[in-house]
């Protein structure tokens, strides 16, 4: 069974007070016009087009203002005067018209077709003047001036929606990036676990390889050191494994530099090397130039980067020869670390740095520590081994890692503006045309009224007679003698029953005006020439059908 739709409670009330004060000032109207007024057609019949149009008015707004500027224009044709309580109902819903309707295109053209309705119905009827001064001027402003007024309130409720979403954004946008720090924070931890712990757990791996080798230990010794060392192996392979869930990939980029929350760095790179040859590792290293005051950020790069190629090739390489570099210039220290590769089947275990056994976390992650601090990186195989060349700065700067620096592979990376910011460029944009068009808009209705209302206004305001210097033509005087006491202009809009008024046979007679009251009919004077003489001066009275 269908059910209507009603609208909240509130919403009746407030169309209800609408229609409540715009059919008072239509009663008011009414009253106002005495018993001229019709009460079906002057009061009846707008009430129910009220109650049609103001309900109307929230999903059809357009429509609305149409059919209560038909009440104004059947207001043109009360032959008394045009100004009507109409008008205040077509100024209320112009402006809910501004407030509901976004766009200005279609406003306007409704604004447009009513003010062609009203000219068309001036021009049907024959109106007089006055009521085309009405219809060129009180009418746009009821019609333009409410509507520029609903869209700038429409335009700050908007800029207020726009403040307390753009709000609620950043806060919670303030919460990913606490999220966004704790994960920086475990990919550090997972980092450093990996350079640290798994560095030195390579080298027990390696010490029990060749304690197994030695001569003076018993089967049960070599058995012993034997189980050590896969213990250590699958120490080494549960630590790669913990780091795998703790430094996901996507974490990557909020990598921090200075490796908040990681474990500290132990000793120079000296003592790296010393310690990795009592472990048995044939290392041997060279530093050429003098030594500069380098910052923190660039001897933890160093010595991790050491410590990596150590640790890679301990694991891929045991018993080979490694080479280890360090070159000092005025503004950048390289790094290199070469070892021979192990070979079996022909094939190089080292050359491909997402081996199973890393979990393709090492080399990965000390390209991104090498980039953040704004150096490069380059590996790969080298004279039958692998090669591993560091180049950093010493004036290191922290910069936010690309999708080039945790692939290796050049990108096309996004440089769009934050949606923020383009919000907010949306909001000024939107509320720059609706300033231009609070401009404009007036402007332009006053370059197309305002002439026509300022040329019949001065129609009607130069052809006024004084009723002192009607009283002092006398018929039967000459134009030139009385031509001091006329006025330059005559008025030429008089209306039907005083162009059809009786004359005098072969006279010719001239219309003026009595006053100079714009919005209100003032009696007419009526001068008839024969020969250049006056024969016949009549007095027309304003209300007269």
């Amino acid at each position: 069974m269908w059910h209507p739709r009603l609208p909240p409670t509130r919403l009746v009330l407030a169309y209800g007070a609408l229609w409540a004060v715009l059919a008072a000032a239509t009663g008011y109207g009414f009253r106002d016009a005495g018993g001229a007024a019709s009460p079906v057609v002057d009061l009846l019949l707008p009430l129910v087009v009220l109650a049609v149009a103001v309900p109307l008015s929230r999903n059809r707004p357009m429509v609305a203002v149409l059919v209560v500027n038909g009440l104004c224009a059947l207001g043109l044709a009360d032959s008394a005067t045009p100004a009507n309580a109409h008008v205040l109902s077509l100024a209320a819903l112009s402006c809910l018209l501004g407030v509901r309707v976004a766009r200005a295109r279609g406003p306007l053209m409704v604004l447009a077709a009513c003010l062609g309705v009203d000219l068309a119905t001036c021009t049907v009827l024959r109106v007089p003047a006055v009521w085309w001064f009405y219809t060129l001027t009180v009418v746009p402003a009821a019609l333009l001036l409410p509507w520029l007024a609903g869209r700038h309130w429409r335009g700050r409720r908007e800029l207020v929606r726009d403040g307390w979403r753009l709000a609620q954004s950043l806060e919670e946008r303030q919460h990913l990036v606490a999220e966004r720090a704790r994960l920086a924070e475990r990919a550090d931890i997972a980092a450093d676990m990996h350079d640290s712990l798994g560095h030195v757990l390579s080298l027990v791996a390696l010490r029990a390889g060749a304690l197994e080798l030695s001569p003076d230990l018993t089967d049960r010794d070599r058995a012993d050191l034997a189980e050590l060392r896969e213990t250590i192996a699958d120490a080494v392979e549960e630590l790669l494994q913990t780091i795998t869930v703790l430094h996901e990939p996507q974490e990557a980029e909020t990598e921090s530099p200075t490796g908040a929350g990681g474990l500290s760095v132990k000793g120079t790179v000296a003592d790296l090397l010393g310690r990795a040859a009592a472990s048995g590792v044939p290392v041997s290293w060279e530093q050429r130039g003098a030594v500069p005051a380098l910052p923190p950020l660039v001897e933890r790069g160093m010595y991790r980067v050491v410590q990596e190629a150590l640790t890679n090739a301990i694991k891929h390489a045991p018993g080979r020869a490694v080479r280890v570099g360090i070159d000092h210039a005025s503004d950048h220290t390289r790094v290199s670390v070469v070892n021979a590769a192990a070979q079996e089947d022909g094939l190089v275990r080292q050359a491909d740095e997402q081996a199973p056994t890393t979990g393709g976390r090492g080399l990965t992650g000390l390209r991104e520590r090498v980039t953040v601090l704004g150096g490069t990186l380059h590996t790969g195989p080298h004279q039958g081994g692998f090669r591993v060349i560091a180049v950093l700065p010493h004036h290191a700067s922290a910069r936010p890692l690309t999708q080039t620096a945790v692939t290796g592979t050049d990108r096309h990376t996004d440089h769009r503006a934050p949606e923020s910011a383009e919000r907010l460029a949306a909001v000024r944009r939107a509320a720059r045309r609706r300033t231009i068009a609070a401009f404009a808009a007036p402007v332009a209705a006053a370059a197309f009224f305002v002439p026509a209302a300022a040329y019949l206004a001065w129609q009607l305001t130069t052809g006024v007679l004084p009723p002192s210097r009607f009283d002092a033509l006398e018929p039967g005087l000459p134009r030139a003698e009385l031509g001091r006491l006329l006025p330059a202009r005559t008025f030429p809009y008089p209306p039907d029953h005083a162009r059809s008024a009786p004359r005098p046979p072969g006279a010719d007679c001239e219309f003026y005006r009595s006053g100079r009251d714009l919005l209100d009919q003032v009696d007419l004077y009526r001068l008839c020439w024969s020969e250049g003489t006056l024969v016949a001066k009549d007095t027309l009275e304003a209300n007269r059908n």
